[in-house]
């Protein structure tokens, strides 16, 4: 049975250099390998990196009409390809094909967003500041800029990134997940038919030694980068040690407050919904579930019944709700926290382990939906980031204890209130020291139109991804101070100029 290859894109064509390394792709469905990709070292990256450079005069002097109309044709395209994306998805991430698909779409948000560039590069313009002296403020893009994005999402935390970026008139560096390549591939040949110069775009695969390349790369001058924490911030100092700009989106430890008034059917479909959805592989997972009062044991049978009809299976079959996790050694990781966090004391109230399975092949990357009960700040299932089907379940008596524990927490990516009190609901978004803040909402990422990310540790850098602080991020703005010159005006002044 021959497997698929996929390669880097590199000047609008595939790299048709001979690789160093090779890594491989696996089926998480089945355990197989289901493809080979080539990890890039020096060369690739240089390629990459100069065919962007020398790319990018051209671009940002293209007219602004012109690039909107590519950013239209793009998003055409994208839209018709977007069961082909989600399918690439679920074959190597193993998330289930309507969950892709929804991820594509939400991918598809920010290249609309990006279609009204010519709105958004607007700068600001003051006639007479002094004495027939007018001053503006243009955006201008910055040159060749790179964005490491994650395995959870190959296609839509890319899009918070290039669409604005490529929009603003940079070229851009794409360094996708090594571990599901082929949907990367496949949006740099649609922005090829879409009419995007050679060189705007760029895909490069690899590990450490491609993100390493990038960072010390001195033609790169901007970096985006989605992982967890301590990569983040390895990404944050070294990049901006070279005195790029940076954009870090850490991990997260995303808390779902539920006071004594909630709807509790509301509060257990959106516990389970957010907790399991893409195996619990989402920066915005919900992952400690924070009970106020004396309803958590109602709130647990609800989730407990609920658990029980999910239909956990292969990605690419219409009945699962879940799919596998990605890799054998992280589906390993993540289910040692079920053992772990009994022995500090939790009680296993849902063992995944034990789950039934649609169509389960043993070598498949398998673990089912998993609570772990009567958790404490202390235990290492509540302050690690799990990044799988495993929520924990805290008990509080207060609202104070519970905005406590929120605010504690090291991680400040996303969190959710569930309430009818409109008066709790208010004064925990105020009061909480989170990024993104859902109020009977489970996870909330914000509209394209809006900019996504966290708060401490979960975000290094200053500037949130997408909406107006992603044209931001990918621009810089000068200042022009002009005077026409009446030609009667004549004569020499060393003073300090002042206005008139």
């Amino acid at each position: 049975m021959s497997t698929k290859h996929v390669t880097h894109w590199i000047d609008n064509k595939p790299w048709t250099g001979e690789p160093r390394r090779r890594g491989d792709i696996y089926n998480p469905a089945t355990g197989r390998v289901s493809g080979t990709v080539d990890l890039a070292g020096p060369v690739e990256v240089e390629a990459a990196v100069a065919a962007a450079r020398a790319a990018f005069p051209a671009w940002r002097d293209t007219s602004l009409a012109k690039r909107a109309a590519v950013l239209f044709r793009f998003r055409e395209l994208l839209h018709a390809a977007g069961d082909e994306l989600a399918r690439l998805i679920s074959d190597e991430h193993g998330k289930v094909v309507s969950d892709a698909a929804g991820e594509v779409a939400r991918g598809l948000e920010v290249v609309e967003f990006a279609c009204g560039i010519p709105h958004l590069l607007k700068g600001g313009y003051s006639e007479n500041v002094s004495s027939r002296v007018d001053a503006y403020s243009i955006l201008q893009p910055l040159g060749v800029v790179a964005a490491i994005s994650p395995f959870n999402f190959p296609v839509m935390v890319p899009m918070w990134m290039f669409p604005v970026a490529i929009a603003c008139g940079n070229t851009f560096v794409l360094k996708p997940s090594e571990k599901d390549p082929s949907a990367a591939v496949r949006i740099a040949e649609l922005w090829a038919e879409a009419g995007l110069p050679d060189g705007v775009f760029n895909v490069v695969h690899g590990d450490k030694e491609a993100v390493d390349g990038l960072l010390a790369h001195d033609d790169v001058k901007a970096v985006s980068f989605v992982g967890s924490t301590p990569i983040a911030q390895y990404v944050y100092s070294t990049a901006a040690a070279t005195g790029k700009r940076v954009q870090a989106l850490g991990g997260a430890k995303n808390h779902m407050v539920v006071l004594p008034d909630a709807d509790l059917d509301l509060a257990a479909d959106a516990a389970v919904s957010a907790g399991f959805g893409s195996a619990g592989e989402r920066c915005m997972a919900i992952s400690a579930i924070v009970a106020v009062g004396g309803i958590a044991d109602d709130l647990l049978e609800r989730i407990q019944e609920r658990v029980a009809r999910l239909r956990v299976g292969p990605g690419d079959d219409e009945r699962s709700d879940m799919g596998p996790l990605i890799t054998a050694a992280h589906r390993d990781r993540v289910a040692s926290y079920l053992e772990t966090g009994v022995r500090q004391g939790a009680t296993l109230a849902i063992d995944g382990r034990t789950h039934p399975f649609l169509g389960k092949e043993a070598a498949g990357f398998w673990l089912g939906p998993s609570l772990l009960d009567h958790v404490t700040p202390k235990m290492s299932c509540y302050t690690d980031e799990i990044f799988g089907p495993v929520l924990s379940l805290l008990r509080v008596g207060s609202y104070a204890e519970a905005i406590r524990l929120v605010n504690d927490s090291p991680y400040g990516n996303g969190t959710a209130i569930f309430t009818n009190d409109g008066g709790a609901a208010r004064r925990f978004q105020n009061e909480v020291e989170v990024g993104m803040v859902g109020i009977n909402v489970p996870i909330p990422v914000p509209m394209a139109y809006y900019s996504f990310g966290g708060w401490k540790k979960s975000l290094f850098g200053d500037s949130h991804a997408h909406g107006v602080e992603g044209v931001h991020f990918y621009t810089r703005t000068k200042a022009v101070t002009a005077r026409w010159v009446d030609p009667s005006h004549r004569g020499v002044n060393l003073g300090f100029p002042t206005s008139s």
